[in-house]
């Protein structure tokens, strides 16, 4: 499957917080606590986000169909996500090739972003790319319980 990545345009505004409402419906739902979960929806979190950053973002279109996003700010990954329908088929790697190469052409030496241990996937995937762990915290986002991951990779300029 072949993404196309691209620049978002205001249009996508409602294509992109539905693949964010999808990825935090699948991986984060199920692990944070009700309360949290009420707290995201009352907030809408999708359209806080696309709000203050959407025109950053970063998105892969299959088909015509917006099919994940990639954000980032200086060497730092904010979000990467990739609808759970597209999951494992080249989406995710096609963005963070995108934004690893854009974070090494703006001479940074290294990428940083963030996930949580529970998040068994994006480990793998993160760490089948070259990302160490190197430091950990509670994710107070939450307030969960759980705990963030700190990773880096350095970056070939």
């Amino acid at each position: 499957m072949t993404a196309l990545v691209r620049p978002s345009r205001p249009s996508d505004a409602t294509a992109a917080q539905a693949v964010l409402r999808d990825t935090f419906e699948t991986t984060w739902g199920p692990q944070i606590t009700p309360e949290a979960m009420a707290a995201y929806r009352a907030h809408d979190r999708p359209k806080t986000y696309w709000d203050d950053r959407g025109a950053q973002f970063w998105l892969a279109e299959v088909g015509g169909e917006v099919v994940g996003l990639v954000d980032w700010d200086g060497d730092f990954v904010n979000a990467l996500h990739v609808r759970s329908s597209h999951a494992r088929k080249g989406i995710g790697s096609a963005l963070m090739d995108h934004a690893e190469a854009a974070i090494a052409a703006a001479g940074l030496a290294a990428v940083r972003l963030e996930t949580d241990t529970f998040n068994t996937r994006s480990r793998a995937f993160y760490a089948g790319r070259g990302f160490v762990e190197v430091d950990r915290y509670p994710d107070r986002e939450w307030n969960s319980g759980l705990t963030t991951l700190l990773l880096s990779k350095p970056l070939n300029r």
